[in-house]
């Protein structure tokens, strides 16, 4: 047995001293010290030894695992030691070279936009309101003055979940959940995605972003509306711009109109931008119809209000002189660099 175990330790040092590195090293642990390693069969053999021997063969079996152990772990620590030197050797930084530029994002230029507005109309005393873009037909039509049968009710314009729920058409549904609550006055903006069935092209797109304003007070009259919107258009476009209401029709405004401004490109002279107007169409608006007002539990009689709704990219288009709705959504960095 003392023979045998020292032939074991013999080996055992030589397949240490003969490793290679770490891992190496870790299989001629496994393979004398493991559960199945031939230091550990000897162990198993005990049995077979007779009684008055068994503590010396046990003890030379323990002096022979602690001297491997011993030399695995000396050589363990000099193969690390190397394995370090290896790598500050090959993993030298030259503190001299010049760093990396890091590439920082920047605001979307449809979030500029809308900062921008949410800032002008805040400075004006309104609260900016969400809602849930996975709408209830009753607020996105019928408390809008939208009956069954109008067209755009048409399943090609609107994408239907069932026949009550939907994905809303306009965010004008955040104004009817608001005028449900019967918190008056309102002065409210509702910024948010809204969906149709549109194909998509150069201005269309069947994901997209409305800001809808809303205000009910008494006392409130078209040319509280006018007012404000040549400050939003002076604010947005520059001091010198002009605004121009056509007469227009919408179900849940009564009157209604359509709000063109100077083109800025031109400045009103005309161009190819503005097909030789002067003009471009930015928002539609109007008085709260009352029908809308009575759905909401509001006395029209004593509250009157207007709305106003304009497309975000639209607007956002035309700040920025772009004439591809698409370049908005297709994460192109050379166009996206340039804000």
């Amino acid at each position: 047995m003392k023979d045998k175990l020292q032939k074991i330790k013999d080996d055992a040092f030589a397949a240490i001293k003969s490793s290679e590195g770490l891992n190496a090293l870790n299989d001629v642990r496994v393979n004398y010290l493991g559960k199945k390693g031939l230091l550990t069969s000897v162990l198993k053999g005990m049995k077979d030894v007779a009684p008055e021997d068994r503590p010396k063969v046990g003890a030379l079996v323990n002096d022979t695992r602690e001297a491997i152990e011993k030399l695995i772990e000396e050589t363990k620590q000099k193969l690390e030691a190397a394995e370090m030197e290896r790598r500050l050797k090959d993993e030298v930084i030259d503190v001299t070279l010049p760093a990396r530029k890091s590439n920082c994002g920047h605001r979307h230029p449809n979030i500029i936009t809308l900062e921008e507005v949410e800032d002008i109309f805040i400075g004006m005393g309104y609260e900016v309101v969400e809602g849930p873009e996975v709408e209830y037909d009753y607020y996105n039509f019928e408390a809008l003055n939208i009956p069954a049968n109008h067209p755009a009710k048409d399943e090609q314009d609107t994408f239907y979940i069932n026949d009550k729920i939907v994905l809303r058409t306009q965010t004008s549904s955040v104004q009817a959940r608001v005028m449900e609550q019967g918190k008056l006055p309102i002065r409210i903006i509702s910024p948010g995605r809204a969906f149709r069935s549109d194909e998509v092209d150069a201005t269309h797109s069947p994901s997209f972003h409305q800001i809808e304003g809303l205000v009910i007070d008494k006392g409130i009259t078209f040319a509280d509306l006018k007012g404000t919107l040549e400050v939003f258009a002076k604010k947005l476009y520059g001091e010198d711009t002009r605004v121009k209401f056509r007469p227009h029709h919408f179900p849940f405004t009564e009157p209604s109109a359509e709000v063109d401004v100077t083109c800025f490109k031109c400045k009103g002279k005309g161009c190819r931008f503005c097909k030789n107007s002067g003009w471009v169409e930015i928002l539609g608006c109007g008085m709260v119809h009352p029908n809308v007002l009575r759905m909401s539990g509001i006395d029209p009689e004593i509250y009157q209000g207007f709305a106003f709704g304009v497309g975000l990219e639209r607007i956002t288009l035309f700040k920025y002189e772009i004439d591809d709705m698409r370049l908005l959504y297709e994460n192109d960095m050379r166009f996206l660099k340039q804000f």
